[in-house]
């Protein structure tokens, strides 16, 4: 069966709505444009939506169904997933038995009648309304918080329609005269204090062919929340720019910037990235909460033993401490948490980074800016002209600055730093690829350790689940007679993922002789892993994680997902 949009030109002109002539513009616009036949026929005028949503209810022997009109129960709402609403452009309004009923843009789609029996196990009793007020509604009853954001940008197109929105055609003048209108600042005020109550860590704002899309990153992984009407992309982006101290005439190349706010009685710093692509500039703001840092290590998800370890290490006068992990692994915010730990009065603390991620008050940080001829390597050697007791390194990225944090730690700086490898023993060979010589890293070095965030369960929806034995068997979890693993069914808390918050996996390698003397040998990371493992000296990110889904703290997907076997 052919869909409704492949239906429409037929009965518009079955009904003289439209000349034939017409409806081969139409289908000429379409192989042009790409664009759906409805969205031609509105934008080129030929037919009112109003009127089109009467001549197919009258066609289709349907009732026509006004959304704005009528409140809709939450519980009713929530019998479709938002994913499927949003897939077939739909939404339930309500349910009388074993009936729902559904309002849609397109009821003659018979995929989308299928899932929804197929999901709900009802049946359905479709109505028809049209695109932009089902839009509307999703909207609304998914998200109330975009509602209001979704009323202050209608009220703001309606004052700026004659601005053009290409890139480069806008004065600035009228750009910021825009972005300054009390509807963009307060979207844009909305847009970041939603994320933090949602606990975001990053907001991305990306421009699109249709419009400007705006997700949040939460527990590691992205979610649409909304997008914004192309017509206030510039305004939009022209106040992120002000706000994060960014050159509002640049358009062409990144830029770099930052905020402060304050939000429930605590300061969060927004870290901010522009990037020019195809349909204007993306933004991504990173959000960095201080009070995070003075939780401690416990907070983040850490056992006694590595934590013990970690003591050990961060009380040597000096050496040097590695913390690798790929990106969002957190990593900065471990070595924050230690810097937080160590800033005290007698000691001088100096970090050299791109860019300052966190402002701690008592420490030197510097912003690298390799443009300038600021690099990691030469910050470094003036660093150690600055009599530092403790240094932190924010990444370790050539040989240079390897060479020179190596030596910085065998004269007496504590230095600690990160490394892009998958594991512990990883940053060993590492380092002796970049060019240190093998005796100056296993003299230098006290102490390497991997990490990844895991998202926990959450604790509003947690509940038991059973673990296959052939799992058990291939991955020798080894149960406890009294075992129960948990999984998280989904709640309004987590947003239905099961899973509310995140906490970080480690293994921490403690340097001994036998070590030392295994690196000298040129021993590759594979053999300095399996002693370590062997001797009690290291436990696996892999081990870590079991430990944790034994605990109950995480799921078994997760294990398989943020961790590998050995």
């Amino acid at each position: 069966m052919n869909t409704l949009n492949e239906k429409i030109l037929d009965i518009l002109v079955k009904t003289k709505r439209i000349t034939p002539k017409q409806k081969q513009q139409v289908l000429t616009f379409q192989k042009q444009k790409r664009d759906s036949v409805k969205d031609i026929l509105l934008n080129e005028g030929m037919i009112t939506n109003k009127e089109l949503l009467a001549v197919l209810s009258e066609e289709l022997k349907l009732p026509p169904f006004d959304l704005s009109k009528y409140k809709i129960d939450p519980d009713i709402i929530k019998i479709i997933p938002e994913r499927l609403a949003r897939q077939y452009n739909l939404i339930c309004v309500s349910q009388i038995g074993s009936t729902i009923t559904v309002a849609m843009s397109d009821p003659m789609n018979i995929f989308a009648l299928d899932d929804l029996r197929a999901l709900t196990g009802k049946d359905t009793d479709p109505v028809l309304a049209t695109e932009s007020d089902i839009r509307k509604a999703i909207e609304k009853y998914y998200h109330p918080e975009t509602a209001v954001i979704s009323s202050l940008l209608e009220e703001e197109s309606d004052q700026t329609r004659t601005l053009s929105i290409e890139a480069g055609q806008m004065e600035v003048s009228a750009v910021i005269e825009e972005s300054q209108r009390a509807p963009i600042v307060k979207v844009v005020d909305l847009i970041v204090a939603e994320s933090l109550y949602k606990r975001a860590s990053d907001i991305h704002v990306e421009p699109t062919e249709d419009g400007l899309r705006v997700r949040y990153r939460i527990d590691g992984s992205l979610h649409d929340i909304l997008t914004l009407p192309r017509i206030n992309q510039n305004a939009v982006m022209a106040r992120l720019k002000i706000m994060s101290g960014l050159d509002i005439t640049e358009a062409r190349l990144p830029q770099d910037g930052r905020f402060k706010i304050r939000f429930e009685g605590r300061e969060v710093d927004f870290r901010v990235s522009a990037l020019p692509t195809t349909f204007g500039q993306k933004f991504v703001l990173r959000a960095l909460d201080k009070s995070s840092l003075s939780m401690g290590l416990e907070k983040l998800g850490f056992f006694p033993e590595p934590m013990e370890l970690f003591r050990q290490a961060i009380e040597k006068p000096y050496g040097m401490i590695l913390v690798t992990g790929p990106t969002g692994s957190g990593k900065s915010t471990t070595l924050y948490s230690i810097l937080n730990r160590l800033n005290t009065t007698d000691r001088n603390i100096i970090t050299v980074e791109d860019p300052v991620e966190y402002q701690i008050e008592g420490i030197t940080q510097i912003h690298v800016k390799p443009d300038i001829g600021l690099t990691f390597a030469a910050g470094l050697r003036a660093i150690l002209r600055q009599s530092p007791d403790i240094i932190m390194i924010g990444e370790i990225r050539d040989s240079e600055t390897a060479d020179i944090a190596v030596r910085a730690s065998l004269i007496g700086q504590l230095v600690f730093s990160t490394l892009h490898t998958n594991d512990a023993a990883g940053a060993i060979t590492r380092l002796i690829d970049m060019g240190v010589e093998p005796f100056l890293v296993s003299s230098s070095i006290v102490m390497t350790c991997a990490q990844r965030l895991c998202r926990k369960i959450c604790n509003s929806c947690k509940e038991p689940v059973d673990v296959p034995d052939e799992i058990v068997k291939r991955f020798s979890i080894k149960p406890t007679k009294d075992q129960i693993f948990y999984t998280g069914r989904g709640c309004n808390h987590c947003n239905n993922t099961g899973y509310f918050g995140r906490i970080a996996a480690l293994e921490v390698l403690m340097f001994d002789d036998t070590i030392r003397g295994m690196i000298i040998k040129k021993s590759s990371s594979d053999e300095i892993k399996d002693y370590a493992v062997k001797h009690n000296a290291m436990q696996t990110i892999w081990d870590d994680m079991l430990r944790k889904f034994k605990l109950g703290m995480t799921t078994f997907e997760e294990v398989l997902r943020v961790a590998s076997e050995g």
